[in-house]
């Protein structure tokens, strides 16, 4: 298996901090797979963030390939700059947390209306699962209810992590747990202090952020 990072977007976030936004394809034997699809929402939503864009058609084109060639997609989470993109793969199922899915909907309507959730392919995971062999997500609470991240066991080594926003930065995740908090980073701080414990704990030989270029290697 291999992972290939997706450059989706940039945003600017309250506090005027700047982030980039990242996808992530692992090419697996039973099909290529999308890990969050990037930007979109009401149009108030990407002013208010001041998003400057960009179509996950234009990032897969740079790694020679289409939306058509994404068999299933996983959302970390529901945010808009992680679920944005998904009405580009229709014909993908979309692997979240069920309880994922009953946040987003009590807590951001909106986001939920113009995305059109009732019309997606959704496969509702209740905790810890495989979605392929050596392809797994893990429950990662904390950033949000139902917040997951993907480990990608590419070999016999450690595997890879593929984080999702459970940790901003690599200095969040190795540093000590509310060091330096962003805002926006843990909606319940004490489940995502377990939730980054849990984490380290897999003993990943890399772990790949989101909102931030550099990959850690243990």
């Amino acid at each position: 298996m291999e992972i290939k990072r997706l450059h989706l977007a940039r945003l600017r976030g309250p506090d005027g901090l700047e982030w980039p936004v990242h996808g992530f394809v692992v090419t697996h034997p039973g099909g290529a797979v999308l890990v969050d699809t990037g930007v979109g929402g009401p149009d108030k939503m990407l002013s208010d963030w001041r998003v400057v864009n960009r179509s996950a058609a234009d990032a897969l084109a740079e790694h020679g390939m289409s939306p058509s060639d994404i068999d299933l997609v996983i959302n970390t989470h529901l945010h808009f700059d992680h679920c944005g993109q998904n009405a580009v793969f229709p014909h993908a199922a979309c692997y979240v947390q069920r309880a994922e899915l009953d946040r987003a909907k009590r807590e951001a309507p909106e986001l939920c209306d113009w995305f059109g959730f009732m019309n997606a392919k959704f496969e509702l995971l209740d905790g810890d699962a495989e979605v392929l062999p050596g392809l797994s997500v893990i429950t990662t609470p904390g950033h949000t209810a139902g917040h997951q991240c993907v480990v990608v066991q590419a070999g016999d080594g450690a595997p890879d992590l593929l984080i999702g926003d459970a940790a901003y930065t690599p200095r969040q995740y190795l540093g000590p747990p509310g060091e330096d908090l962003p805002s926006g980073q843990a909606s319940d701080l004490a489940a995502w202090q377990d939730s980054l414990q849990r984490i380290r704990s897999t003993g990943a030989a890399r772990v790949h952020f989101c909102h931030h270029t550099d990959v850690i290697h243990a």
